[in-house]
């Protein structure tokens, strides 16, 4: 075995990555058949007792009779088109993209010789990895591939000992039948050989076939043996020479330095030294896949949220997910239209920026948080997850980021008296900036500005250029 040794694999984030800032994914499988609450049905269904348990027993029947591979037909895909996935993630501004490549029920999304049960022999018969991989790369979007298959140790394991997930016939679709308490967070018996060494190989597979530029590691990868989870740091960042892709992982799952560190459902209060990832839903329902009666955020949220995150260093990866058809729901195809108009004209902003010395002003506090492992295992005990959100941000909070000498102060709100009053940039306060020059993006003409001790006040346009935040770009 090859030693150990984590500062090989030390990778900062590669300059396209801290550029891109917007990402998209898309919880998709057959979890989205059911649609009933979460993408956690695939094991709640096999828990007595809990809300979707009891459904899939009024609506299917018995866990004997219909268990979760019964599912995998039902799955067509008959409206998966990958170009039309490309399409979507250009329109929306995100500027890298990916399917979940397998999430925790063992069916990976991908053409694979490791694992026979994947979305090219059952479901769609379609390589759902390859085909977004050719579509997305055509259309200069970076890919990403999302890995949650360490979380299939214990997964299936049920309270009911008539569940078909203890027929020994099908060990292939479930695996092998684990002591229950497996399927907690932090079990007491860990990940055996066998299941690191298929864990590592379905990674190195996806790797050798599509050389995605992200890979992602969902929570919970630190049950995997340490040398597994080195040697697919370094297959990917040696072996096959991707000299500018990146890794991200959470919690503790990986030592710091070896990618860039993703907090789900995250944020900060203040700007970090080192860039970093959260992702979150587009979904309004707590899910991360597609439910009956779906709900969806604004695209004011999301753009808020956005330049939030962005200020303080970060990027955002927002998910979606597709019905089991493989469309998207027609609001949620209209809301990453509007960010995409929204960054279309205000993307300097954006992409390509870096923080400034002060990330945000204004009377909404936002502090740090995440999905944590408190939050994750309040999850398993109670079947539903918990919803993180941050507080709303008003017309006098500003987010602040540069591009050069280029300062642009984004505004969450149209000013009620007409004029933007910047406190950050105040004379004689904490920013020395110059202030030679206020325009409004979407605006050709320069804005009168007054700077005295109390703020930089801007008066505002009669016409707003855009909706949900508007940017004043300040230059020397």
């Amino acid at each position: 075995m090859k030693e150990i040794d984590w500062s090989s694999v030390a990778k900062e984030a590669p300059k396209w990555f801290r550029d891109a800032k917007f990402g998209l994914f898309f919880h998709w499988g057959p979890y989205s058949v059911p649609a009933c609450m979460n993408e956690w049905y695939s094991r709640n269904m096999y828990a007595k007792g809990l809300e979707q348990n009891l459904y899939h027993e009024k609506t299917y029947g018995s866990l004997h009779d219909f268990g979760y591979k019964d599912f995998y037909p039902m799955m067509r895909g008959e409206k998966f088109d990958a170009d039309e996935w490309a399409e979507l993630v250009k329109r929306s501004g995100a500027r890298y993209a990916g399917p979940v490549s397998e999430h925790a029920d063992n069916f990976s999304m991908w053409d694979s010789k490791v694992n026979p049960v994947n979305s090219v022999n059952y479901g769609p018969g379609r390589d759902v990895v390859g085909e977004c991989t050719e579509a997305f790369r055509k259309k200069g979007i970076r890919t990403l591939a999302t890995f949650h298959h360490q979380w299939l140790w214990g997964w299936f394991m049920s309270t009911d000992n008539e569940a078909d997930v203890y027929l020994p016939d099908n060990e292939k679709y479930y695996g092998t039948a684990l002591p229950l308490e497996t399927n907690r967070y932090m079990p007491y018996r860990y990940p055996d050989k066998d299941f690191c060494r298929i864990w590592k190989e379905k990674v190195c597979e996806v790797v050798d076939k599509y050389e995605p530029d992200v890979v992602y590691f969902d929570s919970r990868t630190f049950i995997i043996g340490e040398e597994y989870r080195y040697a697919a740091a370094d297959y990917y960042y040696h072996t096959k020479g991707k000299t500018d892709g990146i890794i991200t992982y959470k919690q503790e799952d990986f030592p710091e330095g070896i990618g860039v560190f993703d907090i789900e459902c995250g944020r900060f209060e203040a700007p970090r030294p080192f860039p970093w990832q959260s992702d979150d839903r587009l979904e309004d329902n707590v899910t991360w896949s597609m439910v009956q009666n779906p709900k969806y955020k604004s695209a004011e949220c999301i753009i808020h949220q956005l330049c939030d995150i962005v200020s303080k260093n970060g990027n955002l990866l927002l998910n979606v997910g597709p019905y089991a058809d493989g469309s998207f729901h027609p609001d949620a195809v209209k809301t990453l239209e509007k960010i995409g108009d929204w960054l279309a004209l205000n993307g300097e902003a954006i992409y390509e920026t870096r923080p400034y010395l002060i990330a945000a002003e204004g009377p909404t506090v936002v502090e740090d948080a995440d999905y944590d492992t408190q939050r994750i295992a309040e999850q398993l005990d109670k079947g539903a997850a918990a919803d993180v959100r941050s507080n709303v941000l008003t017309g006098r909070d500003y987010r602040f980021t540069t591009r050069g000498e280029t300062l642009y102060v984004i505004a969450m709100g149209w000013p009620e008296e007409g004029w933007f009053r910047i406190r950050t940039l105040r004379e004689n306060g904490p920013c020395a900036k110059k202030v030679g020059r206020v325009t409004l993006i979407g605006q050709k003409e320069p804005l009168t500005f007054i700077r005295d001790g109390e703020a930089l006040h801007v008066k505002a346009p009669e016409r707003k250029p855009c909706e949900y935040a508007y940017v004043l770009k300040i230059e020397e």
